[in-house]
């Protein structure tokens, strides 16, 4: 069975699920993988054990007793700002955008298979690892750090972005998406591209967050939903952030 890379300080992850046997078999895999593993059963407890405890990754199912997945996604995310993956039984892709919406960085559909959830958690842990070693990297004076589109800056290293001096509000998985754009403003990137970046895995052709982040960020950065001049869909292509909008 393959390891996660071990450092110096186990990855801690918590699972917030109300099916404890579930909950037990899945900590169990994940232990065996390198990982550290606490489970909280009640929705009602969740917030309070995230913002006491800090995880480097949340799994969270949507249904809980106490308090749903969606609303504690919400509440966490602004003192929280590490990885959270859904977990949810239903198909309809409402939940899943909405979930997005609230903050989540990923979702998998139920019955989970261990293997995958352990695929995702490596790549959004992956992700965390990278953009850490990419602000050392700025820090240096390596890569730059901020980039400046007439009244809209990033900045990488600080993960913040601002329109006409105003602190733009994003969550961390629309800051990376954001930041890939701007980064390779004037080329068009694939879905694919764009999903290998900021996932690890691969497209599989049907998965919507990367459109429903794209539609978030759009108002925010000052962008028209229905006409949008700085991050243009091209049909069949990709996205394409445009340097002069």
């Amino acid at each position: 069975m393959d390891r996660v890379e071990q450092t110096n300080e186990s990855w801690r992850i918590l699972i917030v699920e109300d099916d404890e046997r579930l909950a037990e078999l899945t900590r169990e895999y994940l232990e065996s993988n390198g990982l550290a593993v606490s489970i909280e059963t009640h929705g009602g407890h969740a917030v309070e054990r995230i913002r006491n405890e800090q995880p480097d990754l949340i799994v969270l199912d949507l249904m809980l007793p106490g308090e749903d997945g969606l609303s504690i996604c919400r509440r966490v995310r602004p003192f929280y700002s590490g990885p959270i993956i859904m977990l949810t039984a239903r198909t309809d892709d409402l939940d899943q955008v909405l979930g997005l919406e609230m903050g989540a960085d990923d979702y998998i559909g139920k019955p989970v298979k261990p293997r995958v959830l352990l695929a995702r958690i490596r790549a959004l842990l992956r992700r965390v690892t990278e953009n850490a070693q990419n602000s050392a990297d700025e820090a240096s004076g390596e890569e730059p750090s901020r980039l400046q589109f007439n009244d809209l800056v990033v900045d990488r290293s600080m993960r913040e972005a601002w329109l006409s001096d105003v602190s733009i509000d994003l969550t961390s998985a629309e800051f990376d998406l954001l930041w890939l754009l701007a980064s390779n403003a004037g080329r068009v990137l694939s879905r694919e591209e764009i999903f290998t970046a900021l996932r690890g895995i691969e497209y599989d052709g049907q998965d919507r967050s990367i459109d429903v982040r794209v539609s978030r960020i759009r108002p925010k950065i000052g962008d028209d939903p229905i006409h949008p001049r700085r991050i243009k869909t091209v049909r069949s292509k990709g996205y394409l952030f445009v340097k002069e909008a």
